[in-house]
């Protein structure tokens, strides 16, 4: 396994880091205990989760995820071996907290919960899952001009504050956001001298390179790490969907919440970046999670898998250099379809 610093803090993470979303939904808690073990047994250290998970969101299943992650750390003994990040959900979940929204009581009872539930007196990192004001996340495209922000991100960001400096959580994060709400997290950081943001999740993969524009300056700048989520495009990279939709897979189960990762360009993308693989001996999974561990720019790739043997070929990605004669190979599909599953 390969560890990076995450943001300018002097924790180490490893490359690959454990999604979680699964856990509670398609995922047992035995299964989802197996999962734990083979990846730390191999050397990967981060876990990143969410209160509202599993996925897909429904109340029957809100904070399941948290609680199996927590029976694994009670039953094995794991918490001082892991660096663990959960995330306070943003708004419009009707049934989390009477109306999720990102006030201080919303935030500081949030993070209480998650305790709770992943029985631990700490959180490594915790992160605002998406913002309070409408924004291009989820895969919406065109800029939507509102004058309507919510809850302010000072109010935000100050409540966050508060859970560092109570000893509740180490270290402050950011997902699913904008250059210009990054911007605003560093200026408040320096206004009111906050604990700074040191990482931000966005989904970042072959078919999605958007990141790329705008918020990769910022971060490399501002040392703020990207935990780059839906690398295999929700399995999509992976071709499987070519020629027909397995049932019980992602896509098969859930179709409805994902369509950005199913349209024509991104078949015809995908079936480009398959034969690139083939060329140079590769598997789908290989090249598109190889290509996201080698960018500069990524601090942790976040995987997830539904069947171990799925886990095991995403954790051995890390074995894979990205050689110069690939990467050519990939940008001339970029370029001929960019950013298909944004």
């Amino acid at each position: 396994m390969k560890y990076r610093k995450l943001g300018d803090t002097d924790i180490d993470v490893s490359v690959i880091c454990l999604g979680t979303m699964s856990y509670g939904e398609q995922n047992s808690e035995a299964e989802a205990h197996e999962q734990l073990n083979y990846s730390f047994d191999n050397g990967v250290n981060f876990i990143d989760t969410a209160e509202m998970y599993a996925i897909p969101p429904k109340e029957e299943t809100c904070g399941k995820t948290e609680e199996i992650i927590g029976s694994w750390f009670k039953k094995y003994n794991k918490r001082e071996d892991c660096i663990l990040a959960t995330k306070v959900a943003g708004p419009g979940m009707d049934y989390v907290r009477g109306g999720s929204r990102l006030n201080h009581k919303q935030i500081l009872e949030a993070a209480e919960s998650s305790l709770k539930r992943l029985k631990t007196d700490y959180i490594d990192l915790y992160q605002v899952h998406w913002p309070e004001r409408k924004s291009n996340f989820f895969g919406r495209l065109g800029y939507e001009y509102s004058d309507d922000m919510g809850v302010e991100i000072e109010e935000t960001y100050k409540a966050m504050d508060r859970l560092v400096q109570d000893g509740k959580v180490r270290y402050v994060g950011i997902s699913n956001e904008t250059p210009w709400g990054l911007s605003q997290y560093l200026k408040l950081s320096e206004r009111y001298s906050l604990s700074k943001v040191v990482s931000i999740q966005n989904p970042y993969s072959l078919l999605n390179r958007i990141y790329e524009v705008g918020l990769a300056e910022i971060t490399q700048h501002e040392k703020v790490g990207l935990l780059a989520y839906s690398p295999l495009g929700f399995g999509v990279l992976t071709g499987k969907y070519i020629t027909k939709t397995p049932q019980d897979s992602r896509l098969g189960l859930y179709s409805d919440w994902f369509t950005r990762y199913s349209n024509e360009i991104s078949t015809k993308a995908v079936k480009s970046y398959v034969d690139i693989a083939k060329k140079f001996s590769m598997t789908p999974t290989q090249l598109a999670l190889s290509f996201v561990n080698s960018r500069p720019f990524v601090t942790s790739n976040i995987i997830g898998a539904t069947k171990m043997e799925q886990l095991k070929e995403n954790i051995k990605s890390i074995d894979f250099d990205m050689k110069e004669e690939v990467i050519k190979e990939i940008e001339k599909v970029h370029q001929q379809y960019p950013n298909p599953s944004p």
